[in-house]
Order: structure tokens, then sequence, then C-alpha cells
């Protein structure tokens, strides 16, 4: 695969990982409702170190694992694929609520995104969520060695995670008379339902390999 396609596909990752509405996107949407786009990104940025983090760890880490279980690859899918359908019901299942009293604590920008990377980095889901997708690809994902594609492919999860950030932050400063639960657990359930859709497109590969079908041309 082309680094370009690594790329493209950290994106993809970058953005289903972000997108479920827990503690910090709640921090960012309070945020932008109350002080505006900048206020609503800077909180997010945090949050993108946190996910570049465990993102390299996942990748990097399943990438040293592999050398030691070769043969074991469909495995590593299935537990993948079952891990994602699992986290795609729970935040199916998940209804964030947004407290629209009083104004966030003011401590600036760089205090918002810092309290943000704690409040991400110390969410265990979080790095299962990254191993279980990076598991998933297969591959799709750079081989074992080819650490430049892995470094593009962590790229692509930072660049897909700030654009969800940058995209929130501006939709809700804009639109921040609409935004109530009911919004909230619609991005949810659109969430939800990716991460279902991506674990079932793995058993569904693996399906086809049992069948003889050659998904790479």
């Amino acid at each position: 695969m082309s680094f370009f396609e690594y790329a493209l596909i950290g994106f993809f990752v970058g953005i289903i990982t972000t997108a479920p509405v827990g503690p910090v996107n709640i921090m960012a949407i309070q945020h932008a409702v109350h002080g505006g786009f900048r206020q609503g990104v800077f909180v997010g940025l945090g949050a993108v170190v946190a996910d570049t983090i465990f993102a390299a760890a996942a990748i990097f880490g399943i990438s040293a694992v592999t050398n030691f279980i070769e043969g074991q690859f469909d495995l590593i899918e299935i537990v993948g694929g079952a891990l994602l359908i699992i986290f795609g019901i729970k935040i199916w299942n998940t209804h964030p609520h947004l407290t629209r009293n009083g104004n966030p604590r003011e401590h600036g920008f760089w205090a918002d995104a810092t309290a943000a990377f704690f409040m991400a980095i110390t969410n265990p889901g979080a790095v299962l969520a990254f191993v279980a997708i990076f598991g998933g690809l297969g591959d799709y994902r750079p081989q074992t060695g080819d650490h430049f594609g892995a470094l593009v492919m962590v790229a692509g999860v930072t660049a897909g995670a700030t654009t969800w950030w940058v995209l929130v932050s501006a939709s809700v400063s804009h639109f921040k008379s609409r935004i109530d639960d009911l919004w909230l657990d619609r991005a949810n359930h659109i969430a939800g339902f990716l991460l279902v859709v991506f674990g079932a497109l793995i058993y569904l590969k693996l399906a086809l390999e049992v069948a003889g079908v050659d998904l790479i041309a």
C-alpha cells in the first residue's frame, strides 16, 4: 500500500475514535458553546495529543507483538472485530448530557488543553480501541519493520482527530442554540454504528479469506 493510503486510513481512524461523545467531547462542546471556537479547539487539541500517543503505542506495539505471534493474525482480527462491535454497542447506548448553566472555568487555553489531555490519557478504553482497530486492519496496516509507514498512519490519525475537533468547534459555536442532548445522542449513534460496521467488515474479510477470495489484487 502507498503512504497516501496509510495516511487516509489513519485519518479515518482518527475521526472514528474521536467522534464518540464522551467526557472530552462534552468538555469541548461546552467550551465552544460558552467561549467560542478557539476554546473548543484548544480542548480538542489536548485530546489529540493523547490520541496520537495511543495510536503510536498501538501500531508500534502491534508491529512488535506480531514478531512473536506470526500465524495468529486471524485470532487478532477476530478479537479486534469483537472489541469494535462491543465498543460500538456501548457507545450507541451511551446518553451524554450537556450542561448549559454557568460558564466553564476560565483557566486559559493551555489549561483547557492540559485538562483535556489528562482526561483522555487516563481513559483505558481509548488505547484498547486503537489496538482493536489497528489489529483488525490486517494487510491494510504497515507491515512489521515499516516504521515510516506506521508514522504516516499515526500522522493520519492526528490529522483526522484534529479535523474532527475543528469541525465540531466550528459547528457548535455557529449552531450552539441548536445543540442539545438529542443531538449528542445522534452523534453517538452514528459513531457506534460505524464501529459496529467496521467490526462486521473484519469478520466479512475473514469469511471471504476462508472462502478463498483474494481481497488484494
